[in-house]
């Protein structure tokens, strides 16, 4: 299951951009909190606790207690903008949720044992991952941070697909109930083929010659003069 994880914030009165402007020079994030059937709250938080955060997969695939004022909530981040080229988070949306309600959100897919596999001790085997996360609907309470996949019996030409995936107890995978060309592969071993280096083809030009010069009759040799 999950860690709890807790993320502080402060209640905020100003909104715009130009009063989010002044949040980000002062080092805070501004940020909203939605959904619930609750109003939603503007809220600011410490920009570097966020950018640190932010490195970690659980921020985005884990059920966060959002502590604003004092007062936790738990909440799941929906969107973070990040500006296009310095290390600064500009906001963040977070989504209420109800703990007695299905939630559905991506989470990360973690590789295990691909050393030990068959498929990554034979020779010219390349292990592909198609799918590094998917989405998962479960109750909060039984959200994983990530869904194992264990490649220690991977051998050459096999294929794991999403059904293959073994799912915490009360999480399923919603895409699946739409048929089985939704049961994308997760992982493949295959063999690389060498490729044959062909001779490159002669020019237009050098091959009308060629093909000339072997259609042309052969040259008789002159015949010698007789001697009076």
């Amino acid at each position: 299951m999950a860690t709890n994880r807790e993320i502080t914030a402060q209640s905020r009165k100003d909104e715009g951009k130009g009063a989010s402007r002044r949040l980000r020079r002062a080092g805070q994030v501004p940020a909203v909190v939605y959904g619930a059937d609750v109003a939603p709250q503007s809220i600011q938080l410490e920009h570097n606790s966020v950018l640190v955060a932010a490195r970690h997969e659980w921020f985005f695939s884990s059920v966060l207690d959002l502590s604003v004022d004092g007062k936790k909530q738990k909440v799941l981040v929906r969107d973070l903008q990040k500006h296009p080229f310095k290390l600064q988070v500009l906001h963040i949306d977070f989504q209420r949720i109800d703990e007695n309600a299905v939630i559905r959100i991506r989470v990360p897919l973690h590789f295990l044992n691909k050393e030990k596999s068959p498929a990554a001790k034979t020779s010219g085997v390349v292990i592909s991952h198609n799918i590094t996360e998917v989405e998962v609907a479960c109750l909060p309470k039984n959200l994983p941070e990530f869904i194992g996949v264990d490649l220690a019996e991977l051998k050459e030409g096999d294929i794991i697909h999403l059904s293959e995936l073994q799912l915490p107890m009360g999480v399923e995978i919603p895409e699946l109930k739409f048929g089985k060309e939704h049961d994308h592969p997760v992982v493949t071993a295959h063999t690389m083929k060498e490729e044959v280096e062909e001779a490159p083809a002669p020019a237009e030009g050098e091959a009308a010659a060629a093909a000339a010069a072997a259609a042309a009759p052969a040259k008789a040799a002159p015949a010698k003069e007789e001697k009076k």
